[in-house]
């Protein structure tokens, strides 16, 4: 069992390499720029990952591309001007807060606030709903007295 486990990871160990994406730059200053940028853009498959995580065939082509927009001397912004032409600005791992990325960043807040104020509603009818138990129990009670009362005298 041991030598079919280490004879089937062996086997697995090309494709393991393949998944890693190896570039090389002549310039330190690329080389920390691409890793930036990959770490900034959000891989439109995954959408919970950056292209640089990402093993998916969209990231794998997104990093070839900002590798060769690099190489063709265009800088961070330019590459990230074309990524949001191209895709909008949901590729972006961090959107721009602007009209069209308003609800990305207040939905949230807003369906936390929403869930407050439901709650607090509930609870609010809750004990609204407990009190008038209450009165109706008192008032039932005052009722039961006075038949009891009326049937002594």
């Amino acid at each position: 069992m041991k030598y079919l486990s280490l004879i089937f990871l062996s086997l697995c160990l090309p494709i393991a390499a393949n998944a890693i994406d190896s570039k090389t730059f002549s310039d330190p200053r690329q080389q920390q720029a691409y890793e930036t940028l990959t770490s900034e853009l959000r891989c439109l498959v995954c959408q919970n990952q950056t292209i640089a995580d990402s093993n998916a065939e969209l990231a794998s082509d997104l990093r070839r591309q900002v590798y060769e927009m690099l190489q063709q001397g265009k800088s961070r912004d330019e590459i990230v001007q074309f990524m949001t032409d191209r895709y909008g600005d949901f590729v972006l791992y961090k959107p721009p807060f602007k009209a069209k990325t308003g609800l990305l960043w207040l939905g949230p807040v807003v369906f936390l606030m929403l869930g407050i104020i439901a709650v607090f509603l509930v609870l609010k009818r809750k004990k609204q709903a407990a009190t008038q138990e209450n009165g109706q129990a008192e008032k039932l009670a005052k009722i039961r007295r006075l038949l009891d009362e009326g049937d002594v005298s």
